[in-house]
């Protein structure tokens, strides 16, 4: 990676230098990678327009193909284009997805080029689709060892099905990981949460 700048970096591939647009929660991941081999998983849209024979591509590079997928659903609500879900995007796409999934409009319209209607209409098409991108595990969690993210998954179904809320289930999860202990499986990870819950 040879730069980075407020909303894109410049990525060296053979002999060609690419200009990918990122988001601002990427772009803190990334700019202590400067100089470093880097992977980003990119989509390409059109910019411009097309009845005025203008038309540019666009690169946009996320850390993840679930963070592009995220990226993909967030456009596909009316009025959300691919630069103002960018420049929204300026928190991690796990916490823009629980602010959704909590219909939490306010919270949503506060992020930077989502007015309240746009929220309104973010809430209304996406609340349903959050689950996973509200599960992903945050960097700091993820740094706890052995616990696999299809573990927390399971675990966070479990408990929803064992009659916690969704929120609820999340916060639970939060908290024992947090802990950075160990859990090889779901069995041990609902212990610790119940364990925890109980005060102990």
């Amino acid at each position: 990676m040879q730069s980075v700048s407020d909303d894109q970096v410049t990525l060296a591939v053979d002999a060609f230098e690419y200009q990918v647009l990122i988001a601002e929660f990427a772009r803190r991941q990334l700019q202590s990678r400067l100089g470093e081999t880097v992977s980003l998983h990119t989509l390409q849209y059109l910019e411009g327009n097309p009845t005025q024979g203008r038309v540019l591509p666009r690169l946009v590079g996320f850390t993840s193909p679930i963070e592009r997928e995220f990226f993909e659903l967030f456009c596909s609500v009316d009025g959300v284009g691919a630069r103002k879900a960018l420049r929204a995007m300026v928190r991690p796409v796990r916490e823009v997805a629980v602010t959704i999934e909590e219909q939490d409009a306010k919270g949503l319209a506060a992020l930077p080029g989502i007015g309240p209607a746009t929220a309104e209409r973010i809430i209304a098409k996406l609340r349903r689709k959050m689950s996973r991108f509200a599960l992903l595990v945050g960097e700091e969690m993820a740094e706890a060892p052995d616990v696999e993210v299809d573990v927390v998954r399971e675990t966070y179904q479990a408990l929803c099905s064992l009659g916690h809320s969704e929120s609820d289930a999340r916060k639970l999860l939060d908290t024992v990981l947090a802990t950075k202990k160990k859990f090889k499986d779901v069995e041990s990870l609902l212990q610790a949460v119940y364990q925890q819950s109980r005060g102990g």
